[in-house]
């Protein structure tokens, strides 16, 4: 199953980010994990489907609803990231 590896940057912290990509990934069955960089960005690597993934990625480009997207980088990844999804601290 493909992976991806994703930079989300702009206002993407405290505005509730991870917890809505979480329930995003959970609603289109993708594993993997999202956490906070100290740069002020959002990680993500993401394992699902080529539809989920395509899914997944168009909303990771929006946020939830007080984000502010400007830029996002994704790369593929080759290895299977987790079972479940889940939010990592620091």
């Amino acid at each position: 199953m493909p992976s991806l590896h994703l930079l989300v940057k702009g206002r993407v912290q405290g505005v509730s980010y991870r917890v809505s990509a979480k329930e995003e990934a959970d609603r289109l069955s993708i594993t993997g994990w999202v956490r906070n960089t100290p740069q002020g960005d959002v990680e993500i690597t993401a394992t699902g489907s080529d539809a989920a993934l395509k899914a997944f990625t168009a909303w990771c480009r929006r946020g939830p609803a007080y984000a502010h997207v400007t830029e996002l980088i994704t790369d593929p990844l080759t290895e299977t990231p987790f079972p479940g999804f889940s939010i990592r601290r620091g």
